[in-house]
Order: C-alpha cells, then sequence, then structure tokens
C-alpha cells in the first residue's frame, strides 16, 4: 500500500490547485493545462465520492481516505509520464490530509499524513473563498468555507510549502498563476 502513495521522480514543474471546496481549483486546473498545452491531474476523490454517493447514498468516511490517496497518486504518476513541461495537479494528499483532520476530529491516518508530507510539488496555488459557492452532491459546508480556507493555508506554512494566493475573478487568477509558473519553467 505504502509504495502506492509514493511520488514517482518526473522532470516536469509539479503545481497544485490547493484550497476549500467550491473555490474554482477544477476550473482554473483546466484553464492553466490548457495554456500550457499540458495535462492536469483530476481530484481522484471527486470520482470516488461520487460514485459512493449514487451506489449508496452515503458521504465520504475516514475508511475511504487511503483508497483515495492511493488513486489521487495513481493518477498523478501515470500523467506525470505525459508531460515534460507543467503538471497541473487539482489536489495532492496534503489536502486530503487538511481534509481528515477538519472532518475527523484531528485524525489523519498515519501512512496518509507521511506520503502528504513526502511527496513535493514546486508551487501551491492557494485558492481564496472569493467565488460563489456551488453545491453539489458532496460539497457539504458552506458556512464553514473561511475556517476551511485558513486550515489549508496553516498547512502550507506549516509545513513550508511555496504557495501564492489566488483571489479575484477567473481572468485574475489565471494571470497570476501562468506568472509564477512561467518563473519555475524558466528556471527548468
Amino acid at each position: 500500500m505504502e509504495e502506492k502513495l509514493k511520488q514517482q521522480p518526473s522532470n516536469c514543474v509539479k503545481v497544485v490547485l490547493f484550497g476549500p471546496e467550491s473555490t474554482g481549483k477544477t476550473t482554473l486546473s483546466r484553464q492553466l493545462a490548457r495554456y500550457y498545452n499540458s495535462v492536469w491531474v483530476p481530484e481522484y476523490a471527486r470520482e470516488y465520492l461520487q460514485n459512493k454517493w449514487n451506489n449508496e447514498r452515503k458521504t465520504c468516511e475516514s475508511k475511504d481516505l487511503l483508497p483515495i490517496a492511493k488513486g489521487q497518486m495513481k493518477l498523478e504518476n501515470k500523467l506525470a509520464k505525459k508531460t515534460d513541461t507543467v503538471l497541473i495537479c487539482d489536489t495532492d494528499l496534503l489536502e486530503t490530509k487538511v481534509y481528515s483532520e477538519a472532518y475527523y476530529l484531528g485524525i489523519c491516518n498515519p501512512i496518509l499524513e507521511k506520503y502528504a508530507l513526502e511527496n513535493t510539488y514546486d508551487l501551491y496555488l492557494l485558492t481564496y473563498i472569493d467565488t460563489p459557492w456551488e453545491a453539489d452532491d458532496l460539497r457539504d459546508k458552506p458556512e464553514h468555507r473561511l475556517e476551511m480556507f485558513n486550515a489549508f493555508e496553516k498547512a502550507l506554512k506549516d509545513y513550508n510549502r511555496p504557495y501564492i494566493l489566488l483571489k479575484g475573478n477567473k481572468n485574475d487568477r489565471l494571470q497570476l498563476a501562468v506568472k509564477h509558473i512561467d518563473k519555475l519553467l524558466k528556471k527548468k
């Protein structure tokens, strides 16, 4: 199991969209992948949990987190082989760790935590809560957006992750993200 959570080496710049639900991460992930003519790694948890909801009418449970993490890393490792420029990740294991601690009384599976902290990325794009809330089958805490945002930013600071804060409309966010990703690509 542990090997399946490990990030495989790659030659690309890895960027993670990071933040609370309904803050534009997927939209921006797709925009950035198009802009760079590259690939993006979708959020595996959405597919996994939507299937669970559709089939069982159940939401996420703590036992789901390791299969979600495993699926996320399988996707990331597979798609990282398809680019040598930039890989846009709609999430990462650190985000799963933050959700685990927020939803399950501060607890995170030690194996998940280990790889959430060991896997590395070149840049985190922290999405602010100034986008309209969009309800769906999986989103459940619109009244806790600021609290969740603070938990995500705290994790980035606590684990010394390189990040920028994205606020504003879609175009403003895209332009700021591109500016910072271009700097990384020039160093590569």
